[in-house]
């Protein structure tokens, strides 16, 4: 039984919820996001809160359950505080730019990598052009953002240049220990 699927979700101040079969529109400070679920789950707003409901006790249907309610908790938040990501941008002469609406990042490549961010996604430039920070109302669209900036230059494992999550982990590798060994050698 899908625990988190009966649990219903608030809808918090300055939040509208508009419900239409099985789409949902919802309409806050931070934005509008819509959205069309699966026919077999039924979505209701009751007394301030939204309650999804499924046909049968299938595991299709309890798989969709809790995936239904866990975007319609990310969609309240979404519209009401809004989804941030930050990265940063690690390497010499490694930097980013707003050109209107354009992110451009010199990431050692013989050209500027150009990035168009969707609609509804605000990107900001900040700290000597070495952080960047992702903001939006979709959730889905930020971390999709956040992970094709990422994807422009990944982290490498021996010294770390590139773009990497704030607070995420590289494994670094050791370098070559056998050039160490022969110089020594006499070799």
């Amino acid at each position: 039984m899908s625990r988190i699927g009966n649990k219903p979700v608030a809808v918090l101040p300055g939040v509208e919820v508009e419900v239409r079969g099985n789409q949902v529109r919802m309409k806050g400070p931070k934005g509008e996001l819509a959205k069309t679920f699966h026919p077999d789950v039924s979505i209701a707003v009751d007394k301030g809160q939204i309650v999804v409901r499924r046909r049968s006790n299938s595991q299709l249907h309890r798989s969709l359950h809790g995936l239904t309610r866990a975007i319609l908790s990310n969609m309240v938040q979404g519209v009401s505080q809004g989804f941030k990501k930050d990265l940063e941008i690690e390497g010499v002469g490694y930097r980013a730019e707003m050109q209107g609406k354009k992110l451009l990042l010199w990431l050692g490549f013989s050209h500027p990598v150009e990035i168009i961010p969707p609609a509804g996604i605000n990107i900001l430039v900040d700290r000597g052009a070495k952080a960047l920070s992702i903001e939006g109302a979709d959730k889905e669209l930020v971390g999709e953002t956040a992970a094709r900036i990422r994807a422009a230059r990944p982290p490498e494992p021996y010294k770390g240049k590139g773009i990497h999550y704030v607070g995420e982990r590289i494994k670094k590798k050791a370098g070559k220990a056998g050039k160490v060994g022969a110089a020594a050698a006499g070799g």
